[in-house]
């Protein structure tokens, strides 16, 4: 019975490479007949079997099979920190992090002069709260993606799905001042600026990719389609849960008289801040949706918490406003009005806060367990696993992406012509050689509304 192998990488001393259904190592020089380890076909068999090759093998020594094994930015690292790239990709992490910094310091100047309504946001505690978290989240991502392999993807990946939801946060601030709501500051123009720049730092820092790198979005199986459905109906339930009124006002005068009134519901504003809103929740469904279906599972964690952080700071900021005395003037009554009829305001939430915080928590658990699944799978049963087992001497995820390159690439003729397909009888256990092609390889800022 003959069975045909293609090797992918080689080192000093082992090649990993692919049989009929799984992947393998051997040992240079040797027969393929049987490999000495081997793991399923798999992403996460891949993910295993690159992990244990990079753990046996010499550091430094690893590298493509084929013909062109030694062209420039062909090469991987023994730590499998993935193709080393060109030198446009690194002028393109140069660009991504100037970017990133540059708006970060545009939002931090920002806070300090007039945002909405002739006051600044560090004289609004609770708006403050918020866009500190959204600055902080970049400035991490800005950290990141200069250090390469999977943190860069990592920064990426956060950056991104922060950008993506805070979007409509600033279209609806921006519409608040383009429709007479409130005036804009200079600190609004140097926040938008800001975001602007952050948003385009992600998307460069988002599209920097391994050549020949596949697509990360994969339909989820098993196991996987609960927690992903899951997942989804957090975002949802997140999503809705942002439109309704969420502060609640309690009015109580020396006569006994009470009135509660509720404030903060998106659609009662007006049409561009409106599409603000609806901006979010847009954005939070699709994002999610994504963080979902990428694979590695870490990474769509990543982006999950992009887009989860700015809805968490509008519920923290919604919190620190209600912790602030309510002026009668939001009601219509005038200092004077008011100590005539020992008006007292008392400040609370709505039942649709809670709900909100609820769906925002799923999303965080979500995100935890994201960051806490297994991203490799152990050797096919009944084959030989000596020494240390996966996952050890390389970073999982990356390892996981590497299975996405190998698959578009090592394996695939059309990128990798050059690599080497050996085929061997398994009964004889003669070597033989031949050229084989690829394989089925939301804050609304308004000085006169107490909204969020």
């Amino acid at each position: 019975m003959f069975d045909t192998v293609t090797i992918a990488y080689r080192g000093a001393t082992y090649e990993l490479g692919r049989g009929r259904d799984y992947y393998g190592i051997w040992a240079v020089g040797t027969s393929r007949s049987d490999p000495q380890e081997s793991w399923p076909d798999t992403p996460e068999g891949w993910s295993a079997a690159w992990t244990r090759f990079v753990a046996m093998e010499t550091p430094g020594t690893i590298g493509p099979a084929g013909r062109d094994a030694g062209a420039p930015g062909a090469r991987m690292t023994a730590a499998g920190q993935g193709f080393s790239r060109a030198p446009g990709a690194r002028s393109g992490v140069v660009a991504a992090d100037i970017l990133l910094a540059v708006g970060v310091a545009l939002g931090v100047a920002g806070l300090f002069l007039p945002y909405l309504g002739g006051t600044s946001l560090a004289h609004q505690p609770y708006n403050l709260v918020a866009h500190v978290i959204y600055l902080a989240a970049w400035s991490a991502s800005a950290v990141l993606i200069p250090l390469g392999g999977t943190r860069q993807r990592m920064g990426a990946l956060l950056a991104t799905g922060v950008s993506a939801v805070t979007f409509g946060l600033f279209f609806a601030d921006a519409a608040t001042a383009l429709t007479g709501g409130a005036h804009a500051g200079a600190g609004l123009v140097l926040s938008l600026l800001g975001w602007f720049a952050c948003a385009a730092g992600s998307a460069v820092a988002f599209w920097l990719r391994p050549a020949g790198y596949a697509s990360p979005l994969h339909r989820p199986r098993g196991s996987e389609v609960g927690q992903a459905v899951l997942l989804v109906i957090g975002g949802l339930g997140a999503a809705i849960a942002f439109a309704p009124a969420w502060d609640s006002f309690t009015l109580r005068t020396a006569a006994g008289q009470t009135q509660t009134l509720t404030a903060g519901n998106a659609f009662a504003n007006p049409g561009l801040v409106i599409a603000g809103d609806v901006a979010v929740m847009v954005a939070l469904v699709a994002v999610v949706v994504v963080a979902a279906l990428w694979r590695p599972v870490r990474h769509g964690a990543v982006l999950l918490a992009g887009a989860t952080i700015p809805m968490a700071a509008q519920a923290i900021s919604a919190l620190i406003q209600a912790g602030e005395p309510a002026s009668p003037a939001q009601f219509g009554f005038s200092s004077a009005q008011a100590s005539q009829l020992g008006l007292t305001i008392s400040s609370g939430f709505t039942p649709a806060f809670w709900i909100y915080c609820a769906f925002v928590g799923v999303l965080m658990v979500s995100c935890a367990w994201m960051l806490l699944t297994p991203q490799a799978s152990g050797p096919v049963a009944g084959r030989s696993a000596a020494g240390p087992g996966p996952g050890s001497g390389a970073d999982a995820d990356t390892d996981l992406e590497q299975w996405h390159v190998a698959r578009s690439a090592p394996f695939d003729t059309a990128a990798e012509p050059a690599a080497d397909a050996e085929s061997d009888d398994d009964d004889s256990g003669d070597d033989g050689f031949a050229d084989e092609g690829g394989f089925d390889s939301h804050e609304e800022f308004g000085s006169d509304d107490p909204a969020r």
